[in-house]
Parts: structure tokens; C-alpha cells; sequence
């Protein structure tokens, strides 16, 4: 006999909390949470919470309460105040959340609440009357001696109570009978249809609390997936199956679209994967067919994305004008917060481009300085020619003035990529993002135009130290063939140069940067999307990245290579002998005449073994760097230069907020399966218990 109390003093102990000192029971956390929301008794000044405080401290005001409004909480005060006293001291606030942190807390909760009489066992006459007095006024009838429910408690004449276990296992059938009862209910000619209201009104009454806006809104639509106008019970059984498997169903869409390489997939698709992940088949024709027929009513094209099957599988998903108003009230809330950290992390990706751009454009500059010394080089006079080609020419450079000579105006290039590779990256994403529909999507013309507004905005910025690096690059040169030729500083050629000098060849500056943006981020962008497969559920590495920068950079750098050699000619100092041009199109014609068509494209091959490697390692060191330094107090995401952020509610969303908060939500989502009018009586009585003379707590006082 002593083991079997002792068994049951354990089992009861399991359930329903012990009574251990405060200090072992509570953490600091939730010490603290008591004591923020607790008020005095001014009797005996002990510290308690009513049921208001009580909701306050379990369901934060900041939370999400569209599907089950945060006075349905209160159901869960029932089973804290364990005394029955209307009151939770410290002891039961901690035996509460002990209670939370148990891997099973839900079903555990839902157990003590049906436990009237805390022997950690369920009286099937307890669970028959709270349910009937706690019901909405207009549910959908459910008959408690069914043969459905008697097979969990027994017979009439041999009716036993219900143990944690088979409560639980019940309760985990429930919804499926409470739906086949309704069926039977609304079909009264027997035929084994039902019509879609009919349908809509029990999956509302059944699962509201667990099912999208999206889905509540078209459940009517159902028959649509057959010949007829009405619902058969095959039609909802194979919807209640659905829901029921639906973490499963996103777990086989996520791994589904991560193989497509455009982040969709087809019905096919689906089974295909749900056949390669399931030891046996799950899910039948018709239960994908209802899948894809809700996911797919804004989208009849008949491949989904992730943002497709979001309307269907996450019941946080709201109507987009719902969420505007709710954001737009958030927005008000927040305006100084979200100003501040949109500062902070303009500067902070400001900071991140700067050192990678330099990064970069210390890697490549020696390629550049070849490519600047022989774009320099005049051909129409003899004896002019100094370099074969560009490994003639770096040769020579490292012979001459050693490899120092190679980096010869490093200096202001790496001052001027900062704000360049800045300023270009920005516009073209806020450009693109104007243009953009909400789904990503933008027409070719408006990237074209992205990238040419960024071209165009980076000459104000570039100009005047493009002018300054090309002397520095030159002079070399030209100190080892004019003898007692002086060095200048950098900031000697800014003060002899002037404001209106160091923009000398602007026009030709914005003739090559245009053309380069428009045609390098369009390129970049659609070698990602269409080539390398990039999409909502698919992020590409860092290899692919270079890849798709360096190609892009190809055709962008070689086919803007004229308007370079115009820009050179016209910003380097002229020397004796040399002609010089007074403007664009002078000096355009000058080379066409005296040098012929391919000097336009001297320096080419050498522009594009420097624009390609340049944006592989820009790209690089940003990835990196962003990894290495993130935003303090920033969420880390995962984000690839070029591509805008997802608007909110894209994809599929994980739950938000505290643990204690997200057990307790999973537990009434267990309850309200039983009713949904569960919590919400009209009287605002709340949970009614039973009365004092059934064994139950009656009203509080």
C-alpha cells in the first residue's frame, strides 16, 4: 500500500505543482514579473494578483490577439489560483510557471482546468457540465454519450474517470468528432452533403482560433474543387486532415520550393517531396487539391511560392488591409524608435560599403593604373608608343618606378569608393524599390533606370577624385621621360585644379557611368534570379555572388570602355606636343581622326580584368564584414546586395514573444477545440466554474 501512495503522491505531484521555497521555485525573471503586476492586500499586505493582473503578467499588451482575444485568457486563472480564493500569491504564481516550463504544459493546463477537484484525475460528469455552462449560446450541439466518447470513458454502467493520459489522448480526437457530429447535424436528408455554408459555419465554430483570415474568408470556395455545388464529408474530412498535418505541410513546402530553382512549386512538386520525406504516403490527391486550391486563389497559375502558401498555413496571417491599419497604428507608436535605427543602420551599411568598396579597389588598382597609362598613350605621333599592351605596360611600370609605382594616387581612389560604391548601392535600391511590386517583381525599363539614376548620382561624388587619381597615376610616367619633370601632391593638383577644374570631364564621367549601371545592375541582378536560381527560399554563396558580379561587370565595363578613353583623354594633363581637347565631342572626333575606331577601346581588355575582380572582392568583404560586424541589437538576416528586403508576411513566419506567453496560447488553442465560445460569455462572467456544492470552486468572490 505504500507504494501505491506513494506512486499516486508523485503522479499528483507531477500534475499538479509542490510547494517548494520561493527561492528554488522562482527565478529573478519571474519574481520580477510578479512583482510588476501584483497589487497589496491591505489586510495582511501580502503581495497577489487578481485576474486582470494575472492576464497582464501572462499576456503582454504588445502581443498578437486577433485570433484569440486576450480576455479569453482569464480561463487560464483558473487553474493558477489552485486555493480557489479569487487570489494568486507568490507561491502560485511560481507553481504556475513551473507548470509552463514543462515540455507538455499545454495539454497539462487543460488538464487542471477539467480537474475540478485536483486528484489528478478527470470526473466525466465534471467535463460534461463545464463544458455545457461554458459554451457559446449558438454552438453547433455535441452529444457527450456518443459511442465516440464512450470508448475513452466507459460505458454508462461502467463509466470511470479519465486519466492525464486518455484526457490528452481524447482531447487530440476531439476536433475530429466535434466535425463529424456537425456533418451530421446540417446533413438531414442523409445524403452525405452538405452546402458551403453549412461547411463554413462548422470549421468556424471548430477551428477559428487555429486558421487564417485568408482561409476563413474563402472556406465556401471548398466546393469549387469537385463538379458539384455542395460539400460531401470526404470534401471535410479531407480539409480537417489538412489542418491538422499543417507544421507537416510547411515542412514539406519549405524543403520543396528550396529545390525549385524559381522558389515555386506545383501540386506535383508537393506530393513528389511529401512522398520523399514521409515513410509512407501522407497525404491523398484530394487533400493536396484543397491545399493548392486555397494557396492558390490569388494566384491561378498553379505554381506557389512560399508567400502563396503563408494565406493558408499561418493564422497569423491577416487581410492586407487589416495589416495596413494595424501597421499604420504601430507606426505612430514607434516613429522615434524606427527613425533612430533607420539612421543607425544607414550609417552602419554606409561604414560596411565604404570598407568593402576600398577593399576592392585596392585589390584591382594596379590593373587600373595599366589601364589608365595606356588609354593615356597617343599613337598618332612615332615614337610615341611606350607600351606594347597592358603586360607590356605593368612590366615596364614595376621596372621604372618599382612595384610602389603600381599604386601610384591609391590614396585618393580609396578617399572617393567610399562614398561611390555607397551612394550607387542606395539609389539603385531605392529606385528599384519604387518601382518594384510588392512581390519583388520589376518591369526591365525601370532596372535599367535604377541603375542609370545610380550611374548619374555617383559622378557628383567620383569626379573631382577620378581627375586627381589619373594625374597621380601619370605622372609616374612622365617624370621618367622628362627629366626635372616636379611631383605633385594630391593636394596640389586639387588647388591648382579649382572647383570648376576638378569637374573638367563630367559629361564624359556621366557617359561612361550611366551606360555602366544601367547595363551591370540589371545584368547582376538577372544572372542571380534566372541563372544561379536566387529566391525568397533559396540564398546563393558567397562563390556565386563573385561569379554573378564579375559577369555582370564584363559586357558593363567593355562596352562603356569609349566613354572611358574620352573621359582619360579629357581629365589628364595635356604635355608638350600633346593635342589638346576643349571638349566631348572635339575630342571624340580627335581620336576618330587621328587614331582611328580602336583607340577607343584601348585599355579594354585591362578595364574588364579590373571592374570584374573589383566587384568580387566589393561583394566579398561585405558579405564577410556583414557577418563579422553586425548591427548592435540588429536581428541577423540573411541579405545579398541587390536585393531588396521581403515585405512583411513574404514567407512563412516562426511564433514571436516569450515562452511563457507562447505556452499559454498553445494551451487555450488546446481548450477552445472543445468551443470557441470558451472565455467569451456574454455576461463577461469569463470561465464559470461549478458550483461549490459539485466540488467546484463557484463564483469567485
Amino acid at each position: 500500500m505504500a507504494d501505491v501512495t506513494k506512486v499516486k503522491e508523485v503522479v499528483k505531484e507531477s500534475l499538479l505543482g509542490s510547494e517548494l521555497p520561493a527561492d528554488v521555485q522562482l527565478s529573478a525573471q519571474s519574481r520580477a514579473t510578479f512583482e510588476k503586476n501584483a497589487q497589496k492586500d491591505e489586510k495582511s499586505g501580502e503581495l497577489f494578483m487578481g485576474e486582470e493582473e494575472f492576464i497582464n503578467a501572462i499576456a503582454p499588451e504588445g502581443e498578437d490577439y486577433h485570433k484569440i482575444k486576450r480576455e479569453q485568457y482569464a480561463i487560464l486563472f483558473r487553474v493558477a489560483d489552485r486555493r480557489k480564493t479569487g487570489k494568486i500569491n507568490l507561491f502560485d504564481w511560481g507553481t504556475f510557471e513551473n507548470l509552463l516550463a514543462k515540455p507538455d504544459a499545454e495539454y497539462e493546463i487543460a488538464f487542471r482546468l477539467f480537474d475540478v477537484e485536483g486528484t489528478g484525475t478527470v470526473k466525466y460528469d465534471d467535463l460534461k457540465k463545464l463544458y455545457e455552462i461554458n459554451k457559446g449560446p449558438d454552438s453547433i450541439p455535441f452529444d457527450w454519450n456518443c459511442e465516440w466518447a464512450t470508448l475513452y470513458s466507459g460505458g454508462k454502467k461502467r463509466r470511470h474517470d479519465l486519466t492525464y493520459p486518455q484526457f490528452t489522448q481524447m482531447l487530440r480526437g476531439l476536433q475530429g468528432e466535434r466535425i463529424r457530429q456537425a456533418f451530421h447535424h446540417f446533413d438531414k436528408d442523409g445524403d452525405g452533403y452538405i452546402d458551403p455554408e453549412e461547411f463554413q459555419r462548422i470549421i468556424l465554430e471548430t477551428a477559428r482560433h487555429k486558421l487564417s483570415d485568408h482561409l476563413l474568408e474563402n472556406l465556401h470556395t471548398l466546393c469549387n474543387i469537385s463538379a458539384g455545388s455542395k460539400i460531401s464529408y470526404a470534401n471535410v474530412r479531407a480539409f480537417q486532415n489538412m489542418i491538422r498535418e499543417m507544421d507537416l505541410v510547411e515542412m514539406i513546402i519549405r524543403q520543396a520550393t528550396m529545390h525549385s530553382k524559381d522558389g515555386k512549386i506545383t501540386r506535383t512538386d508537393f506530393l513528389n517531396e511529401a512522398a520523399r520525406i514521409t515513410r509512407f504516403s501522407l497525404f491523398t490527391p484530394m487533400e493536396a487539391d484543397i491545399l493548392f486550391h486555397f494557396a492558390s486563389l490569388d494566384e491561378p497559375s498553379g505554381r506557389l511560392g512560399l508567400s502563396d502558401f503563408a494565406k493558408v498555413l499561418d493564422a497569423s496571417w491577416r487581410n492586407p488591409l487589416y495589416n495596413a491599419f494595424d501597421d499604420a497604428t504601430t507606426k505612430v507608436k514607434t516613429t522615434t524608435e524606427n527613425v533612430l535605427h533607420s539612421i543607425l543602420e544607414s550609417v552602419h551599411h554606409f561604414a560596411l560599403g565604404s570598407l568593402a568598396g576600398a577593399f576592392g579597389a585596392f585589390m584591382v588598382y594596379p590593373i587600373d593604373l595599366v589601364k589608365t597609362r595606356m588609354q593615356n598613350q597617343r599613337s598618332s605621333r612615332v615614337g610615341e608608343m611606350l607600351y606594347k599592351n597592358s603586360l607590356d605596360c605593368a612590366k615596364k611600370v614595376i621596372r621604372n618606378e618599382g612595384f610602389k609605382g603600381l599604386y601610384s594616387g591609391v590614396l585618393p581612389q580609396l578617399v572617393g569608393v567610399a562614398p561611390e560604391k555607397a551612394i550607387k548601392l542606395t539609389v539603385n535600391d531605392l529606385v528599384r524599390g519604387h518601382f518594384s511590386s510588392p512581390d519583388g517583381k520589376i518591369w526591365i525599363p525601370h532596372e535599367i533606370l535604377a541603375g542609370g539614376s545610380a550611374g548619374a548620382c555617383q559622378v557628383i561624388f567620383t569626379n573631382p577624385l577620378e581627375i586627381v587619381k589619373i594625374r597621380l597615376q601619370v605622372q609616374g610616367e612622365v617624370a621618367k621621360n622628362v627629366e626635372g619633370a616636379p611631383r605633385r601632391s594630391a593636394m596640389w593638383i586639387v588647388r591648382n585644379l579649382g572647383l570648376v577644374g576638378l569637374y573638367k570631364g563630367a559629361s564624359a564621367c556621366l557617359l561612361r557611368d550611366v551606360p555602366f549601371s544601367a547595363i551591370y545592375f540589371p545584368t547582376y541582378n538577372h544572372l542571380k534570379r534566372d541563372y544561379f536560381g536566387e529566391s525568397q527560399t533559396k540564398k546563393l554563396g558567397i562563390l556565386q555572388l563573385l561569379t554573378a558580379g564579375a559577369i555582370a561587370g564584363m559586357p558593363a565595363a567593355y562596352l562603356t570602355t569609349p566613354c572611358d578613353v574620352i573621359k582619360t583623354r579629357l581629365q589628364v594633363e595635356a604635355r608638350k606636343g600633346d593635342t589638346s581637347y576643349t571638349s566631348l565631342r572635339h575630342c571624340a572626333q580627335t581620336i576618330w581622326k587621328e587614331e582611328g575606331f580602336r583607340a577607343f577601346f584601348k585599355g579594354g581588355p585591362a578595364r574588364i580584368l579590373r571592374s570584374s575582380p573589383q566587384f568580387g572582392f566589393t561583394l566579398a568583404a561585405y558579405e564577410v564584414l556583414q557577418n563579422l560586424l553586425p548591427l548592435p541589437g540588429d536581428k541577423k538576416e540573411d541579405k545579398h546586395v541587390g536585393v531588396g528586403a521581403l515585405p512583411s508576411g513574404a514567407g512563412l513566419q516562426g511564433q514571436e514573444g516569450p515562452l511563457s506567453y507562447l505556452r499559454s496560447r498553445n494551451a487555450l488553442k488546446i481548450i477552445l477545440d472543445l468551443d470557441g465560445g470558451f472565455g467569451k460569455v456574454p455576461d463577461r462572467e469569463g470561465w464559470r466554474s461549478l458550483p461549490r456544492v459539485m466540488g467546484g470552486g463557484g463564483k469567485l468572490a
